[in-house]
């Protein structure tokens, strides 16, 4: 008993550091697409790796989130006790959403519209006030921000946080989920290859363009991939629209040249938003419908049984 209760804490201590080590490299590569130098990142990773973390492992891998935030931080933050802050808002925002999830009896599947509702309003909306709302709160009363600046730098926050929900999560749950298709035509994986590489280039080619009405070319294909696909071809296309778009706006190309910070980032919130949830939405309505059809089919048949097993007996015995 003692052996194997040593191997399940070694197994769970294991997990932790591995969440933590996602943890820290999401979030590095969120640093890489910040819009102001340590101040503005539009899509912060991190946020969607803990829930995600959460749903795969459970509550007993928050150590893990901490401690990434922790190390994360410690090169941000003001002061130590900023950074211990700072990390507790990181860690409890995830843990709260994904209880609120919990509790609405969420599916990790997304494959229900209530889902993805669920994620939008309890996951993202909702759970990310906490981190937005500490994170800014201390930076303010370390002094290291000024009061004025404290709800620019929260709406930044917020929605970075949410929109790491939005986008990462679904994806991460889709790589948990994924099993190799062993019966897949070969039609089918050139349709999932062109859908890919068109969605890229297209991407590409609207971001490289001035105007922001080109974005919009992206929605064909996000809609192709919820139709054919579902969230397994949703999640990866939305992740990757918004990650082009991002960088994009670093880079301050196409849509987003000669504009003002606070322009660029209410276009490119609101586009990802809608991209994202564009995505989620239409493949759980798909899901959902192909599901019912599904089921219409299994009762028609089940019925058809039993009708045709009264006939015979009916036939059988012709005094009833």
């Amino acid at each position: 008993m003692r052996t194997a209760e040593i191997s399940r804490y070694g197994s769970a201590a294991l997990w932790i550091l591995a969440v933590a080590a996602v943890y820290y490299g999401a979030a590095r590569l969120g640093l890489l697409q910040q819009l102001v130098r340590g101040q503005v990142t539009p899509l912060w990773p991190p946020t969607g790796v803990a829930l995600a973390g959460l749903f795969v492992f459970g509550l007993r891998i928050w150590p893990g989130i901490a401690l990434g935030a922790l190390l994360v931080n410690a090169s941000l933050g003001p002061s130590v006790l900023a950074v211990l802050a700072i990390a507790a808002g990181n860690t409890l925002a995830p843990v709260c959403a994904y209880l609120l999830l919990r509790r609405a009896q969420f599916r990790e599947e997304l494959d229900r519209l209530r889902d993805v509702l669920a994620l939008v309003f309890l996951g993202a909306l909702a759970g990310m006030l906490i981190s937005s709302t500490a994170g800014s709160g201390v930076l303010v009363l370390s002094g290291a921000l000024d009061a004025s600046e404290f709800w620019p730098t929260w709406s930044v926050w917020w929605t970075g946080d949410a929109m790491g929900v939005l986008v990462v999560t679904p994806f991460l749950l889709v790589l948990h989920r994924a099993r190799w298709p062993h019966r897949t035509g070969i039609g089918r994986w050139i349709e999932a290859a062109a859908l890919v590489v068109g969605t890229i280039l297209v991407t590409i080619l609207a971001t490289s363009t001035t105007g922001s009405t080109l974005l919009f070319l992206t929605f064909p294909f996000l809609i192709w991939a919820a139709f054919r696909f579902q969230l397994a071809g949703a999640a990866p296309c939305a992740l990757a629209v918004s990650t082009l778009t991002i960088l994009a706006a670093a880079r301050e190309d196409g849509p987003f040249a000669g504009r003002d910070l606070f322009t660029n980032m209410v276009t490119l919130q609101a586009f990802n938003g809608a991209a994202a949830l564009t995505a989620l939405l239409l493949a759980a309505v798909i899901t959902e419908r192909n599901e019912t059809h599904e089921e219409i089919k299994r009762v028609c048949s089940r019925l058809a049984e039993m009708v045709a097993g009264v006939e015979p007996r009916e036939r059988a015995d012709p005094d009833r």
